[in-house]
């Protein structure tokens, strides 16, 4: 009965992690570039539950040869094992500002490849991003809205000189003094295995484009997140059902160990 508890907890908890994920892919819906978060769940090991006794031989000295024998397997329960993100490509919208950029990517190379810009944090440090909600700072740098460093191809920050400037299809920014400019766009061949860190960023080793793997810059839109709104409240009223049954079971477990512990025992 007391594994029952913990069944029917971590249950719960499961239930209670994969709702938090799903509230924060709602809360990030109108998130430019945002990826939506997905949990798996997996069960822990089954446990092989067996018999453990003695059977008596009849002899003089009264030998007792231990036995084991197989009752079943059990379940002890789920967990979250991880979070992983949806990079599939989100629509793309049109805002009409200049400092806007999409990256709209088209063919991979590998299943879960894909493509980001390149960006700057606070610590100098290399990160990636798919949110293009980008502008322009008091020093003309290209920077992203919460003031990272947008990198061009040599890992460099930007010179704008200002709003006036346009980015090609290739992804080369032409300023109004004449220069050109590549942007810093980055494949990951197993974007599964990137670290989300907040403000849209995500600490991961990326590669130049490869030769298979194609894209068309977009100024002046940006790349919605890729958040189903209906889907994810439908499994976020699944998850709640699933919260509750399981708490379910543990109140009627609960209210047999009563039983147990204040009428039985009085027998």
């Amino acid at each position: 009965m007391l594994r029952g508890f913990y069944t029917a907890a971590s249950g719960m908890l499961t239930q209670q992690r994969a709702q938090e994920t799903l509230a924060n892919n709602i809360a990030n819906m109108n998130t430019p570039g945002y990826k939506a978060d997905q949990t798996a769940i997996r069960s822990f090991p089954e446990m092989l539950i067996q018999e453990m006794r003695t059977n008596k031989i009849p002899t003089t000295r009264g030998l007792k040869l231990p036995v084991q024998e197989p009752i079943g397997s059990i379940h002890t329960g789920v967990y979250v094992q991880e979070t992983i993100p949806n990079f599939s490509q989100g629509d793309i919208r049109e805002t009409g500002l200049m400092t806007d950029i999409a990256l709209v990517q088209g063919n991979m190379p590998d299943e879960t490849g894909a493509l980001f810009f390149g960006v700057q944090n606070e610590a100098g440090e290399e990160r990636l991003t798919r949110n293009g909600n980008f502008t322009v700072d008091g020093q003309g740098y290209l920077v992203t809205n919460q003031g990272y460093y947008v990198l061009d191809a040599a890992g460099n920050p930007i010179q704008t000189n200002g709003m006036d400037f346009t980015v090609t299809p290739e992804g080369i920014v032409q300023t109004s003094d004449g220069q050109a400019v590549p942007l810093r766009i980055r494949y990951v061949a197993d974007a599964n295995g990137l670290t989300k860190e907040g403000n849209d960023l995500y600490n991961g080793d990326g590669v130049p484009v490869p030769a298979g793997a194609t894209y068309n810059i977009r100024q002046g839109y940006l790349e919605r997140s890729n958040v189903d709104a209906l889907q994810t409240m439908t499994d976020m009223m699944t998850a709640y059902r699933m919260f509750e049954t399981n708490q379910r079971v543990l109140r009627a477990y609960d209210e047999s160990l009563g039983k147990a512990v204040n009428e039985i025992g009085k027998l």
